[in-house]
């Protein structure tokens, strides 16, 4: 018996550490993104009041990263501001991530060759994060950054790239509970319909978005594996400019994610 209330106590201890250090590493990037939102110096009050929490968490919180070289003061009360630190550490990670390295050149030569906005995006379960983003010359383009999470899963080419990753019993439980809430005047919104255009998208090796998640704007997408993980790489850009190219996109965008599936990577492994 005092064995297992000293498991039990243990497993509690445990469990309430791990809240704490969620907690922690939560509030430090709420810093960082704050920043980034923000694009200004702040001051602790300003934090703090932006963040809603007490002014001594974000003291907290301004120390420690100040201590480790991540944020400095401008001046005696002008606020805080990160330096290149974070930056600095951001390109050394990204500068040696062997998936990206293998996809950087190809992607852009896919961006140069169709002058649209080219994506890469990981998939994680029912998600996907964007990885990387190459802009075209265009001043009209599409708004996405690294980080992002895809807008939708049934109004996005990238979304059905992704469903069409799944055998059939995952796309089945999916396609019962899912809300296919619409986006557009566009948007498909029968369970039946959207199976239908994933298994279209599945025959000819690449899914369309044509204005389903948002208004003038067309999408197309490719997925391919990487070490049993999936990765979707999709063009997109005003329909009045990708419609007139859709089939070139598609038939380049089938070739990149092709080789990028065949090459290996630093390591070894099929890319």
């Amino acid at each position: 018996m005092v064995g297992s209330k000293k498991i039990f106590c243990s497993a509690v201890f445990h469990a309430e550490t791990l809240v704490v250090m969620s907690k922690i590493v939560d509030r430090t990037l709420d810093f960082i993104e704050l920043f980034a939102k923000e694009r200004r110096p702040l001051s602790l009050s300003e934090i703090a009041n932006l963040l809603d929490i007490p002014i001594s968490s974000s003291h907290d919180v301004v120390q420690a990263l100040q201590s480790r070289g991540y944020l400095y003061e401008i001046a005696p009360r002008a606020g805080y501001y990160p330096t290149l630190r974070l930056f600095a550490l951001g390109k050394e990670i990204g500068d040696n991530d062997p998936v990206l390295m293998r996809c950087e050149i190809l992607l852009r030569s896919l961006r140069d060759a169709l002058d649209e906005s080219v994506l890469l995006s990981k998939v994680g379960g029912l998600n996907a994060t964007y990885l990387q983003v190459f802009d075209p010359t265009h001043p009209l383009r599409i708004q996405v950054r690294v980080g992002d999470n895809i807008r939708s899963i049934h109004g996005t080419s990238t979304g059905k790239a992704l469903l069409g990753s799944l055998d059939d019993r995952a796309l089945t439980t999916f396609l019962k509970s899912a809300k296919l809430t619409p986006l557009t005047k566009r948007t498909i919104k029968s369970a039946t319909a959207l199976r239908k255009d994933i298994e279209l998208g599945r025959k000819r090796g690449w899914y369309l978005n044509r204005e389903e998640s948002l208004n003038g704007v067309t999408t197309v997408s490719v997925m391919f594996s990487c070490n049993a993980s999936i990765y979707i790489v999709t063009v997109a850009g005003p329909s009045s400019r990708l419609e007139q190219k859709l089939d070139t996109a598609a038939t380049l965008l089938t070739e990149v994610c092709r080789r990028l599936e065949m090459q290996p990577t630093a390591g070894g492994a099929s890319l």
